[in-house]
Parts: C-alpha cells; sequence; structure tokens
C-alpha cells in the first residue's frame, strides 16, 4: 500500500525569505508562514482566542530564487509541499525540526499593491504571482480558493 505526504497552506509571510547558496551554486531559501485558526464564542459565552500557528517553510533551487525576487514580509501565499524532519545533535542532545519542502508557491495577496490600488484608485497588476517545482494544471477560474478571499 502507498502512502502520502501532502501540505497544503495559506498564510502569511512572516520574514522576507533567507536565502543562501550552497556548494555548486544550489539556492535555499527559508522563511516562515503563519497559518492562523480564527476564534469564536462558545454557547456559554467563553470567547476563544485565534491560534497562530508558525510553518518552517523551505524552497531550493529555482523557487529559492523565485522567493528571493519576488516574496515579502505580509504576503498571503498558498503553499504546496511535503513534510521532512531534520535532526541533529547539538550541545549533547538531539534536535528536530519538522519543515515543509515546498513544491509550489504562489502568491495570493500583495500589501503593497493593494495600498497603491487604494492610493491611485488604479486598477492592480496582477498578484498572483506563482512558481512551481514541476508543472502542474492550476484551475483557470480561480478553483477552490475563490471563495477564501
Amino acid at each position: 500500500m502507498s502512502s502520502v505526504n501532502k501540505v497544503i497552506l495559506i498564510g502569511n509571510v512572516g520574514a522576507d525569505p533567507e536565502v543562501r547558496y550552497l556548494d555548486r551554486g544550489v539556492a535555499i531559501a527559508n522563511f516562515n508562514l503563519a497559518t492562523t485558526e480564527r476564534g469564536y464564542v462558545m454557547q456559554n459565552g467563553t470567547q476563544v482566542p485565534d491560534v497562530t500557528e508558525w510553518h518552517s517553510i523551505v524552497l531550493w533551487r529555482n523557487l529559492a530564487e523565485w522567493a528571493q525576487q519576488n516574496l515579502r514580509k505580509s504576503m498571503k501565499v498558498y503553499v504546496e509541499g511535503k513534510l521532512k524532519t531534520r535532526s541533529w545533535e547539538k550541545d549533547g542532545q538531539i534536535r528536530r525540526k519538522t519543515e515543509v519542502i515546498a513544491e509550489n508557491i504562489q502568491i495570493l495577496y500583495r500589501p503593497d499593491i493593494y495600498r497603491n490600488q487604494q492610493a491611485s484608485s488604479q486598477p492592480a497588476e496582477d498578484v498572483n504571482d506563482e512558481a512551481q517545482a514541476p508543472e502542474s494544471a492550476e484551475p483557470q477560474d480561480g478553483g477552490f480558493f475563490s471563495n477564501i478571499f
């Protein structure tokens, strides 16, 4: 029986991606992505606050270079990839970190363009910039996510 390792996240970029180059010029980018589960009020009146989860995103090669040029703090992005846990030893302690290795990323909202559009009342440029590791078909009508934003 086969298994599946698939992650889909929609959230806000916590800081501009950090890009570095490994041997032979291979680019790697890292950034944190915040996803927030909205709070609510229970039937008894108890207020449950928003809960924000932080995810470590890793991009390789062309995706890393694309991120360096296009991703900025506060942008809302769609990230698709797989989970990978790495471990290392530091000061006699085994450390572990689970990361999302991104295979597809798409900008859903760019605050800079939104602010410029409001200030000038001109139509904004297309904000659906995207980058992918492998080619994949994307819905042309906005698809599943068109009702979220």
